[in-house]
């Protein structure tokens, strides 16, 4: 079976400063300064007002006039999701993260441990020591369904001999839990909808063929989901050191003197000896906002690597997404990589090497900044007294 943790508004628990404020009147996640003005997560009582996510700011505050804003805080709500995944991996569990608030783990070899599912599940929820929703089923999307669904007090689990009748009561917007984000997963469930197949157990009549005749590859995909036969086996997380540095910022929280801050933070990061001379995959930057809440932002190096002004270049480009003047600032390494594996210096390498790697730089720079972006100069009459038809600028090949 197939366990799913799901804890309810939890980025909107850690913004308010914890779960018993979601109880009083209605609140809702601000949007960013400078941002696209919608509003984020919203409480029980907002959502009873005909406040939704994602719903832009005016509309939401036309219907609820006393809605309380409150600022976003991703670095808040990383740390207390890093802690929720340590408490779970505290008693046995290999967790699998979804999402910030949504986990998913095996539990076959933990039942043993524990002494039975329902076991499990307790230790799970007492681990966590917060309001949690648990759900089990036989395959991972049953079990995300039954954790949405499941009450707080109570957890959800969904036996392998009803749980294809179960599957088919609920609602087709459950398909977005596979793939939150994704497209064309959206595009089905609102043509669906259109179509006036509310529920998976309609969707699952229609057959395969029809569903992919009219839907193409997200329609075979959630007929599989539908009839529990689509099961990707889970990816437990690799558990890594966490190197973390940050600083107080006074006067220099914007400009140039940030990224002065920021090589700062680069070189502390990468003198930790528990780095042990390993290199850097990927780093997240973070900052607290002067005007309230906090600011993270994940960065994935193309290449791994230990050499500090090359790092200090990929998150420079970075600070311009701040909304708003820092308090302070954070770097933290997210994955380490192995002992070296930095970029040799190109006339170090031989020249098929070298060709490659400068045909791979050109493709990046032209899918960035289009074609034009790499040209070269072509001596077209070097005679002539006109400067401009001296020369003239070509495509450079590769």
């Amino acid at each position: 079976m197939i366990v799913c943790v799901h804890l309810p508004r939890l980025e909107l628990s850690v913004a308010a400063r914890g779960a018993q404020a979601l109880m009083g009147g209605p609140l809702a996640i601000a949007p960013l300064p400078g941002g696209e003005q919608r509003v984020g997560e919203v409480s029980g009582a907002a959502h009873a007002r005909g406040v939704r996510a994602g719903m832009a700011l005016g509309e939401a505050l036309a219907r609820c006039p006393d809605l309380v804003l409150v600022p976003a805080d991703p670095l808040g709500v990383a740390q207390a999701w890093e802690a929720a995944l340590q408490a779970l991996e505290s008693v046995g569990a290999a967790v699998e993260p979804v999402r910030s608030g949504l986990a998913c783990f095996s539990s076959d070899a933990l039942r043993a441990v524990h002494g039975g599912l329902p076991r499990v599940l307790g230790a799970a929820s007492r681990a966590l020591a917060r309001p949690v929703c648990l759900g089990a089923g036989p395959t991972r999307f049953c079990a995300l369904c039954a954790a949405v669904r499941a009450d707080v007090r109570r957890p959800l689990v969904v036996g392998e001999d009803r749980a294809r009748h179960w599957l088919g009561a609920q609602p087709t917007a459950m398909l977005r839990l596979w793939g939150e984000g994704d497209r064309e997963i959206d595009a089905l469930v609102a043509a669906l909808g259109r179509l006036g197949l509310r529920t998976l157990g309609q969707l699952e009549a229609l057959g395969r063929g029809a569903m992919a005749d009219r839907f193409g590859r997200a329609g075979i995909l959630a007929h599989r989901l539908a009839c529990l036969e689509e099961d990707a086996p889970l990816h437990p997380r690799r558990v890594e050191e966490r190197l973390e540095e940050s600083v107080e910022l006074g006067e220099a929280s914007l400009g140039p003197a940030l990224e002065q801050v920021l090589g700062v933070l680069v070189e502390r990061l990468l003198a930790r000896p528990e780095r042990r001379g390993r290199t850097v995959r990927a780093a997240t930057l973070s900052a607290r906002l002067v005007e309230g809440g906090t600011w993270r932002e994940p960065v994935a190096f193309r290449q791994a690597l230990a050499d500090a002004r090359r790092m200090r270049l990929a998150l420079s480009l970075r600070l311009s997404h701040l909304p708003a003047p820092v308090e302070a600032l954070g770097l933290a390494a997210e994955r380490l990589g192995p002992v070296g594996g930095e970029q040799g210096e190109l006339l170090e390498q031989d020249r098929e090497l070298r060709r490659a790697r400068l045909a791979e730089a050109l493709h990046q720079v032209r899918a960035t900044a289009g074609r034009e972006a790499a040209l070269r100069v072509v001596c077209v009459d070097p005679h002539s007294r006109v400067p401009e038809r001296r020369v003239a600028l070509s495509p450079f090949p590769g």
